[in-house]
């Protein structure tokens, strides 16, 4: 199991290595249980991994879920190689040991064990990894298309992210946006004579310190209250960009806008209100130009806690609270899949993409088991 998962931190994939590395490593360690698996390549490096264990279908099937990519190193020192896999004090140490390479490692070893024992089981086993979920969420996006209409009546979906063994089953969503303002150049000693996109952006940024993103409306005022679980949503310009020269005066400037969404959001509905405040800029200033494109989406995520497969999640596992949790996963698009979904894995969420990112060795080992009492608990 350690070397599965050292190998997997070694494997470095990142979205400049992909994920085809980190793919092989995984079949090879199927194929030693006996398992045969499809490997899903596309532009040379990029990968999916599906691994189907069939059985005489008589119970619905689970879906485990898991993700190849990491995100890069940073630029901050590790105390140890950041693709090292160095073990150490019952930790290994790697970028990806806790998100979520030491979830892969406990999945794919206790379906192994699973396999090897000879139980018999009443529903399928789907394993899927997934590349660039740290990116843009290709490889999930891909899976779905592909496998729409094919697979069996899923019982569930489980994501193995780090969680430390809390149940997740609500987590908000994510808009990325890019919004540009235009402008025209001139000679920086005549500014009179251009259009700075720079000042735009600054009337831009003064609008959005007001701008509120609406919940789901309350009857009485028209305004939204704060999800129960999730609290309120989030807006963060992170990026901004702009000029070239300092004597020349700039004809484009761009941001990027992190926003964490509820469910019940519309993220249509956040870009109409976007460009409903050009409009109102533009009025003001008839030389105000911008527009605004999505960088990335992902909906919000909320599985009913009372249905009963979280409720035999629950059983199954030993936890009687599920939770909820700011970050984002791939779980909202296998939606079209029509089944609930838990997130559960080991590793301790407040160290990933951190450097120095570890898992410790008896969380692994305490995942496979829980996995295993899982598949038990609804296949057998």
């Amino acid at each position: 199991m350690k070397d599965v998962l050292r190998k997997l931190i070694q494997a470095e994939s990142t979205a400049e290595n992909g994920e085809l590395a980190a793919a092989d490593i995984i079949s090879n360690e199927l194929w030693r249980s006996g398992i045969d698996s499809r490997i899903d390549s596309w532009d040379g490096n990029r990968a999916n991994i599906i691994a189907w264990i069939r059985s005489g279908g008589r119970k619905r099937a689970l879906l485990f879920a898991c993700h190849l990519d990491v995100v890069g190193p940073g630029e901050a020192d590790w105390k140890y190689s950041a693709f090292g896999g160095v073990e150490s004090g019952g930790k290994i140490y790697g970028r990806g040991s806790a998100d979520m390479k030491g979830g892969i490692t406990a999945i794919v070893t206790a379906v192994g064990q699973i396999i090897k024992s000879g139980v018999k089981l009443e529903g399928d086993i789907i394993l899927f990894g997934a590349a660039g979920e740290e990116t843009d969420s290709c490889g999930a996006k891909r899976f779905v298309q592909d496998w729409s209409g094919q697979l069996p009546e899923l019982a569930g979906v489980v994501i193995p992210e780090p969680t430390d063994f809390e149940i997740v089953t609500a987590h908000r969503g994510m808009l990325w946006l890019n919004v540009k303002t235009s402008g025209k150049s001139a000679h920086g000693s005549t500014p009179q004579l251009g259009v700075n996109a720079i000042a735009s952006m600054k009337a831009l940024l003064g609008e959005l310190d007001n701008y509120k993103i609406r919940c789901e409306p309350r009857p009485s005022e028209g305004r939204g209250e704060p999800h129960k679980l999730l609290g309120e949503c989030s807006m963060s310009v992170n990026t901004i960009a702009g000029g070239k020269e300092i004597n020349v005066v700039p004809d484009s400037c761009e941001i990027e806008i992190d926003i964490r969404t509820l469910p019940g959001q519309n993220h249509q509905e956040i870009i109409s209100d976007f460009e409903k405040i050009f409009a109102k800029l533009k009025r003001g200033n008839s030389q105000f130009e911008a527009e605004v494109s999505i960088v990335r989406e992902v909906g919000a995520l909320e599985t009913d806690s009372s249905c009963e497969f979280v409720k035999n999640f629950c059983s199954a596992v030993g936890i009687g609270q599920t939770r909820a949790v700011g970050f984002t996963t791939d779980g909202p698009h296998f939606a079209p899949f029509g089944a609930p979904v838990v997130i559960f894995g080991p590793g301790k969420p407040d160290v990933c993409h951190k450097p120095d990112e570890y898992i410790e060795i008896a969380d692994v080992e305490k995942a496979v088991e829980y996995y295993k009492k899982i598949i038990l608990k609804f296949l057998s």
